[in-house]
């Protein structure tokens, strides 16, 4: 059953915030025309971002024993693979994903949403998220808050 509502909330939630949006803004306004070579260069953005918002989803699933989704949210503490590196690598995996679409797309559009999408991630996680994980997690959050950066690598010995 976990992996069920892990998949469900991968399709509406990340899933919405980068394919539908992307293609519903992209297909209203951008007529078909040929790509740019630079265009291109959105590609790995895009396949990078996918395959790190994908492992974070799994180790949520994996090592967590929840899903994605605030109301469906892990029970353990997920601080291995791109948790490691920053605390939130879901957020950071999209904006990569909506930068790669952007350029992909030669869109500013994209880009708008990936901006609009950081200032809400980053509200919800100072606001929601960061004072839930405390509450649950105690000063085990607090060390790992401590060690890793919240969006940007940083370097603390433990």
């Amino acid at each position: 059953m976990l992996l069920l509502r892990s998949l469900f909330f991968t399709f509406l939630l990340p899933g919405t915030v980068t394919v539908l949006i992307p293609y519903w803004l992209v297909s209203s306004i951008v007529p078909v025309r040929y790509f740019h070579w630079f265009q291109y260069l959105g590609l790995p953005l895009i396949l990078i971002g996918a395959a790190g918002l994908l492992g974070c989803i799994w180790q949520f699933f994996s090592e967590g024993h929840g899903t994605l989704a605030p109301i469906d949210a892990p029970k353990e503490l997920v601080v291995r693979g791109l948790y490691k590196y920053v605390r939130n690598p879901m957020y950071v995996s999209v904006v990569t994903i909506l930068v790669g679409e952007a350029i992909v797309f030669d869109s500013t559009v994209i880009l708008i949403e990936a901006v609009i999408f950081i200032v809400l991630a980053y509200l919800f996680v100072v606001f929601y998220e960061e004072p839930s994980l405390r509450r649950q997690f105690g000063e085990s959050y607090e060390k790992y808050s401590y060690r890793v950066g919240r969006w940007i690598p940083r370097s603390r010995a433990s």
